[in-house]
């Protein structure tokens, strides 16, 4: 037989298995990261006719080998794997699609593969998984003592597991204090002071309110800075939620000094009992308030104080048959004396105080002291003598009055004297054991307990001062410290149990210790207005330590990393784990599994079962796209020409060999 006639038929066979691997091309090119092949030919056999021989001594020269060949075969199918396929945008976030030589790690329970196709989405499992085949996407897990990754063998992603669907509250436990401290703002040499409130959570995720309070204490380069109240989520006084005593049993900010005495008080009147069920007491502030005289131009001024009932939360109420004299003495300055309520105007030539003049008047010399304190909105003053303090600053009054008022009382204006009403036990002769507390707002409490039905009362008295002193620089205004020199920080402590005026315990430790940071406030002029506001977090206006209730989980995104990061609707975002890539030594020597799949051979080199981040290489992943296929279509088509003709002129071989044979047999013919 002809040796042509076998040269066409492997030939046919050659290009039959090119035009195989062009057909599978063009049928995957729109496969997700499908990577195209090649086939290249190789000469099949060669058959030697004469063997090649060399000079020799006779003059004779040599003669190459006579060689037919027998045809063609395939001399390999290699695959374009590291040649990068277009971008598809499909802004599905589990979409993702690799940048670089590396393949993403997939299990199908029993062995790992490798692909470059991410078209993934999540099973009802909550892992992730390839759209296609189900196997699961293999990376590394969030380590739960350090809270970042932890590269360790590759295990499935579960990022949708039950734990990941929510996130814990997390109490507060930094906060800062920013803007400015303007020391000739009303607020801040008022008796309530500068207000300032801020949000806080507990570890259970529920919110309060912390109101702290910023006060002048007549130096113009140091403040005091005091916690006040705690509220929550309704607003409603932590001290009378949990029939507390005082913020203090709560949470302290700076010293704690607290001094107290006790007295017995016998009412004016003695109590009326009806008979039936209750009785009624009558209590003068005048008799009290021991030592309030000091105060008692504040007093008489109906100064705003607070009474509750811890037994039931209520407002405790008055009648108003009876009125109390007050006699009281104070020391007014001669700035308090030109500024509201009094304005007035002093002369130093004459020592004299006048009435503020209006335009073109030179104003009215105060002589009638009565109708001047009476511009406070005094009722019943009587008796007012006003004299010069002999060592004091020039323009320094005592004012010394009496003042008569009759009892009122309201939602926010408590005055000189409060009734009780109080439900008696069916034995009449059985002592009462009722605790009131009563609250003046400038550090004195009073506690009166065991009202008995003869009109008696044991009366402690605190005074407590707390607090923390704020320093500024006297010669450029910025913060100096807070506290004590040198610290830029107070903390907020709470305290871990208190103990209610019933005799319950109050379990606080769901809070966390606040440290709060002043370091940016400063003591300027700013038209007398103080901007000074509380944030809750760290300075660098970081989330760090600023508390939050639960949250549920609102999204999920995949960095170019392959972290895998979890947004809550409370602000916080959590790490769930990472995608890790493998990379081989020689990627065209994978094996192609189907399904866009590979295996690792001999070839390609082993997989280690860890991985490798993706950036180590300079790669990146990209959410939302996908890689298409880098068939190119004019090639293969080019291709597919070249190797039709070659299978149509290998055809022509064997007509034509056959031609010859035909030949030679008619010869017999």
């Amino acid at each position: 037989m002809m040796r042509s006639l076998f040269s066409g038929v492997a030939g046919l066979r050659t290009h039959q298995t090119r035009m195989d691997v062009i057909g599978n091309n063009i049928a995957n090119v729109n496969t997700t990261a499908y990577k195209s092949q090649n086939m290249v030919f190789s000469d099949l056999l060669y058959q030697t006719t004469q063997a090649a021989s060399g000079a020799n001594d006779n003059g004779r020269g040599g003669i190459n080998a006579r060689q037919i060949g027998l045809g063609a075969k395939t001399g390999a199918i290699s695959t374009a794997i590291t040649t990068q396929g277009s971008a598809q945008s499909t802004n599905n976030p589990w979409d993702i699609m690799i940048e670089g030589d590396s393949f993403f790690i997939v299990n199908n329970g029993s062995e790992n593969f490798f692909t470059r196709d991410g078209s993934f989405t999540i099973d009802g499992a909550g892992n992730l998984v390839m759209a296609n085949t189900g196997f699961k996407v293999m990376g590394w897990q969030v380590d739960p003592e350090t809270g970042d990754i932890r590269q360790d063998v590759v295990s499935a992603l579960q990022v949708m597991h039950p734990d990941n669907l929510n996130s814990n509250p997390e109490a507060t436990s930094l906060a800062y204090v920013s803007g400015i401290l303007d020391k000739t703002d009303t607020s801040i040499n008022s008796t309530a002071g500068a207000i300032r409130t801020f949000q806080i959570f507990d570890a259970q995720g529920y919110a309060y309110t912390v109101k702290m309070s910023f006060h002048g204490i007549g130096s113009e380069d140091e403040f005091r800075v005091q916690l006040d109240d705690i509220l929550d989520s309704t607003g409603v006084s932590l001290v009378k939620k949990y029939n507390l005593s005082n913020i203090n049993q709560i949470a302290n900010f700076g010293g704690d000094n607290t001094t107290s005495k006790t007295m017995l008080y016998q009412a004016d009147n003695t109590a009326t009992f009806d008979g039936t069920s209750k009785f009624d007491i009558e209590l003068p502030f005048s008799s009290i308030l021991d030592g309030y005289s000091n105060n008692a131009l504040v007093v008489a001024a109906g100064k705003n104080v607070t009474i509750t009932n811890p037994g039931d939360g209520g407002t405790v109420t008055a009648g108003a048959e009876n009125s109390v004299t007050v006699h009281g003495s104070v020391t007014l300055t001669r700035a308090q004396l030109e500024s509201a309520p009094y304005n007035l105007r002093y002369d130093d030539a004459t020592g004299q105080y006048y009435t503020k003049p209006e335009t073109g008047t030179t104003g009215v010399p105060v002589t009638d002291w009565t109708t001047a304190i009476s511009a406070m909105g005094l009722e019943g003053v009587s008796n007012v003598t006003v004299t010069p303090v002999t060592d004091g600053a020039a323009g320094e009054m005592s004012v010394e009055f009496d003042a008569t008022f009759t009892p009122t009382l309201d939602a926010t204006r408590k005055d000189n004297v409060f009734g009780i009403t109080l439900e008696m036990p069916n034995d009449e002769k059985e002592i009462l054991k009722q605790v009131y507390h009563v609250e003046d707002g400038d550090g004195k409490t009073y506690t009166i307990e065991y009202i008995a039905p003869d009109g008696s009362a044991q009366i402690t008295e605190r005074t407590q001062t707390n607090g923390m002193s704020l320093v500024f620089d006297h010669d450029t205004g910025v913060f100096s410290y807070i506290g004590s020199a040198g610290s830029n920080t107070a903390t907020l402590t709470f305290n871990s149990s208190a103990s209610s005026l019933g005799g319950e315990l109050i379990d606080l430790t769901q809070f966390n210790n606040v440290e709060i940071d002043f370091s940016s406030v400063t003591n300027y002029g700013n038209g007398g207005k103080c901007t000074l506001d509380i944030t809750p977090g760290g300075k660098g206006g970081d989330t760090i330590g600023k508390g939050r209730a639960p949250g549920e989980l609102i999204g999920i995104e995949v960095g170019q990393d392959g972290r895998i990061t979890a947004s809550y609707s409370n602000g916080l975002s959590k790490l769930l784990g990472q995608i890790a890539v493998a990379e081989f030594a020689n990627p065209s020597g994978l094996s192609k599994a189907g399904d866009n799949l590979y295996s690792a051979t001999m070839n390609s080199g082993d997989f280690d079962g860890v991985g490798k981040d993706i950036t180590e290489s300079g790669g990146k992943m990209t959410s939302g796209v996908l890689e298409m296929s880098n068939v190119d279509l004019s090639s293969e088509f080019t291709t597919m020409i070249t190797t039709q003709r070659g299978f149509q002129a290998n055809s022509r071989i064997i007509t034509t060999s056959d031609t010859l044979l035909e030949e030679l047999v008619n010869l017999k013919r």
